[in-house]
């Protein structure tokens, strides 16, 4: 490398203010730090370990807007140049005289986690544009033109990863209906940017991961919209991209969300087998957590076949394996899996057995345990607790849980959570 290319991509130099600041934790637990903060000032953020070792290491100079909300929260005394950030506007003309420099600049590892350091352009376009944004930010590279400002696809590979950071962030808030059309034209574009353009391995392997993941959210949001044929379609593309990539952790996101559909479109047995086939893959991934989820996962398909004794296995495993806690294995897109979220799933396991006393009960732990910025899901379990309760023999107390539910939907827009609540009527 000439010594004008080194120049233009310094070494970079350890940020010891930040690791301070993580103190004794590990990077995994300062992880789930951040993510809880996120959530107490409505912000999401899928920080991981990795995210951490990259600011720790000073391969991230700045964090983005919402990192430095976050990071402004849990520590309210300290500025981000005292947690040893870069000022902004040296990092954006670092990167504008990178970008015009004739060497070119590195593509992040696809599975590195969301790319959270955007482009100028692309920020702009997220924070001031909405939902709309999702998608428009991408119809600039559309029919295989490279920007000239991004010769590489390093732009490319971070809208896709950020369009699916804010469908996420969006769903959690308000709900899938009102996104899901948007959504889905980011992803006509991502798959049309990773079938039409000739980037390299890195930022090939980064339009995949990031495609496959989008058609996993895209997916979700047409299940919780109601349209669970349209849901199983974008399903099986994500699987077959992950297996066209070699990415057995989209695969086993992918499997996830089959499993969940099939419970919920009828198709129990369906259910079971693609929550036993996440489990295989994810075994040596280094997640209990996973595990967990994925077990919760194949409990919902036995509880649709009727067998009581193999739900009952499956939910005392999923317990075991979230007990372990969090690794820095875990998987971004597993933030919403916690303690409500566990206490949530046995509830429908146990009211799709018929056992409706445990199921409220499980469902009133859900909702004591849910942080109140996830509102879909508040709302889900107070429906789950309302159609329980109303099943065990105490009317007025469904009705109550019913009405708190009904106030949360004024905010949002789920079919699914709609359908809930007719039943509970």
């Amino acid at each position: 490398m000439t010594s004008s290319a080194a120049s233009s991509s310094p070494v970079p130099v350890a940020n010891t203010a930040f690791r301070r600041v993580r103190g004794g934790l590990s990077p995994g637990e300062f992880a789930a730090a951040v993510r809880r903060a996120a959530r107490e000032i409505g912000e999401q953020v899928s920080c991981d370990a990795r995210y951490i070792g990259r600011l720790e290491a000073g391969e991230i100079r700045c964090p983005n807007y919402a990192y430095e909300r976050v990071f402004r929260h849990m520590f309210p005394g300290l500025t981000p140049a005292d947690l040893g950030f870069a000022p902004r506007q040296a990092v954006r003309g670092r990167r504008a005289a990178a970008a015009a420099a004739p060497t070119q600049e590195p593509i992040p590892h696809p599975m590195s986690g969301p790319m959270y350091e955007e482009s100028d352009v692309l920020r702009r376009a997220f924070m001031n544009g909405g939902s709309a944004a999702i998608a428009a930010a991408l119809i600039p590279a559309q029919g295989g033109r490279r920007r000239t400002t991004a010769p590489t696809g390093a732009d490319e590979v971070r809208a896709v990863h950020e369009a699916v950071r804010r469908i996420r962030l969006h769903d959690d808030r308000h709900g899938a209906e009102g996104l899901y059309d948007t959504a889905g034209d980011a992803l006509r574009t991502a798959y049309r940017l990773l079938d039409e353009s000739a980037y390299g391995p890195a930022a090939t392997a980064g339009l995949a991961a990031g495609a496959g993941e989008l058609a996993v959210s895209v997916g979700w949001l047409a299940h919780d919209s109601g349209r669970l044929a349209e849901a199983r379609s974008y399903y099986a593309e994500a699987l077959a991209t992950s297996r066209m990539a070699g990415d057995q952790a989209l695969e086993v996101h992918a499997f996830c969300n089959t499993a969940f559909l099939a419970r919920d479109a009828g198709r129990p047995r369906e259910a079971v087998r693609a929550a036993q086939a996440a489990q295989l893959l994810a075994r040596g991934f280094g997640s209990p957590r996973l595990l967990a989820l994925l077990s919760l996962r194949e409990a919902g398909g036995r509880a649709g076949l009727g067998d009581q004794r193999g739900c009952e296995r499956a939910l005392a495993r999923a317990q075991s394996l979230f007990a372990a806690g969090p690794r820095d294995a875990d998987p971004g897109w597993m933030s919403f899996f916690g303690e409500a979220e566990l206490a949530g799933l046995e509830a429908q396991a146990w009211s799709a057995l018929g056992v409706h006393g445990r199921a409220a009960e499980a469902a009133r732990a859900a909702v004591r345990l849910q942080d109140p910025h996830f509102t879909r899901n508040t709302a889900l379990y107070e429906a789950e607790l309302a159609v329980n309760l109303a099943r065990s023999g105490h009317p007025e107390e469904a009705a109550a849980a019913r009405t708190r539910a009904h106030r949360l939907l004024t905010h949002i827009g789920s079919a699914r959570i709609r359908t809930l609540l007719t039943s509970a009527a």
